[in-house]
C-alpha cells in the first residue's frame, strides 16, 4: 500500500478543519476536501484480498468471517444491485480491530456480488483524517470508518465503527466493564451473522441512489 504523502495528508487535515470541535451527529462531507484527495487516498488502498492475505492479528477470525460472509442475505444483495451505478467504498480498518473483523468481511462479500461496487482499505495512519472527521457518537475516531464515494469520488455516505443497533446498545450500557461489553459485543456479532452490517450498507447505497447522504 502506498499511503498519501505527508504533504497531502497535512493538506487534507487542514482542509477538513480537524482542529475544530468534533461533529458527532452526522458526516462531515469530505467532498469539501476535493475529490482528488479522496481519489488519491482510495487508490492508495489495498483490495480486500490483499488486506486479508496480510492480516496477522485475529487472522483466524478474519478467515472464518470471510467464509461465513458467503451466506449473506440474497434479498439484501438484490436490493444493492437494484441501486445501479458505480460506487466506491473507502474503508479505514486494521486487522487487530474487533469491529473491523466483524464487519469488513461482510461488506467485502457484498461488493464482490454487486456489479458497480468496489472497495479499498487503508490503515488508521493513512486514514486518520477520515476517522477524525467522522467520530463515533461519543466523540472517538474509530476503526472501521467506511465512506461511500460516488463514481466521481464525492462522499455519499458513511458507516462508523459498528452497526447502529449495536452501537446504541453499547452506549446505553457504558456502565458495564470493558470485558463485559467486549464479550457481549462479540456474541452479538456471532448471533447476527453480518445481517445488520450488510443491511446498513445497503440502506446507505439506496439513500445515495436517491441523492441522500446517510451516515450511521
Amino acid at each position: 500500500m502506498s499511503p498519501l504523502s505527508s504533504a497531502s495528508a497535512v493538506a487534507l487535515a487542514a482542509i477538513l478543519g480537524l482542529s475544530s470541535p468534533a461533529i458527532t451527529d452526522g458526516c462531515v462531507p469530505l467532498a469539501l476536501a476535493g475529490d482528488e484527495e479522496l481519489r488519491a487516498l482510495y487508490q492508495s488502498g489495498r483490495s480486500y484480498e490483499a488486506f486479508l492475505g496480510a492480516a496477522t492479528r485475529r487472522a483466524d477470525l478474519w478467515e472464518s468471517n470471510t467464509r461465513d460472509a458467503e451466506d449473506i442475505d440474497p434479498a439484501l444483495v438484490h436490493r444493492a444491485r437494484a441501486v445501479g451505478g458505480s460506487w466506491h467504498f473507502l474503508a479505514v480498518a486494521i486487522d487487530a480491530c474487533s469491529d473491523s473483523v466483524s464487519t469488513i468481511p461482510y461488506l467485502a462479500r457484498l461488493v464482490s456480488l454487486v456489479e458497480g461496487l468496489e472497495m479499498r482499505i487503508v490503515d488508521s495512519t493513512a486514514g486518520r483524517a477520515v476517522m477524525e472527521a467522522h467520530p463515533t457518537p461519543d466523540g472517538r475516531a474509530a476503526t472501521p470508518t467506511v465512506l461511500l464515494l460516488s463514481n466521481d469520488f464525492d462522499e455519499a455516505g458513511c458507516f462508523i465503527e459498528r452497526p447502529p443497533q449495536l452501537q446504541t446498545w453499547i452506549l446505553e450500557n457504558s456502565d458495564w466493564s470493558g470485558q463485559q461489553l467486549y464479550e457481549r459485543k462479540m456474541e452479538w456479532y456471532r448471533e447476527d451473522g453480518g445481517q445488520a452490517t450488510v443491511e446498513a450498507f445497503v440502506e446507505m447505497l439506496e439513500a445515495a441512489g436517491r441523492g441522500e447522504t446517510v451516515c450511521r
